[in-house]
């Protein structure tokens, strides 16, 4: 069994800052990438960002250079520092690991639960 568990959302006024943080624990082999997409109301989920193992990242344009991801291989968690916010960053944040639960199993995706983040004045 992986378990993929996020905290760190929470209300804050535009231009301010939030830290996400995402642990996967269980039965994992190794971590190929992490990453973390968002879902507004009645928007399609969408990626903000992604991270590898070795640390090669990717973002959404709406997010570069305002948000950061990283990784903490040992901990087999992930971060989102998440900057001079805007009210359209306002979402449910999921955190997405994709995960090889054995040495000859290909990777899968696994899922958090998501974790609100608000910026409102």
């Amino acid at each position: 069994q992986v378990q993929v568990v996020e905290s760190g959302g929470g209300l804050v006024q535009p231009g301010g800052s939030l830290r996400l943080s995402c642990a996967a624990s269980g039965s994992i082999f190794t971590i190929t990438t992490m990453g973390w997409y968002r879902q507004a109301p009645e928007n399609a989920r969408e990626l903000v960002a992604t991270i590898t193992r070795g640390g090669l990242t990717n973002y959404a344009d709406s997010v570069k250079g305002r948000f950061t991801i990283s990784i903490d291989n040992a901990k087999n968690t992930v971060y989102l520092q998440m900057d001079s916010l805007k009210p359209e960053d306002t979402a449910v944040y999921y955190c997405n690991a994709n995960i090889r639960t054995t040495f000859s199993s290909l990777p899968r995706p696994y899922w958090g639960q998501g974790t609100q983040a608000t910026v409102s004045s």
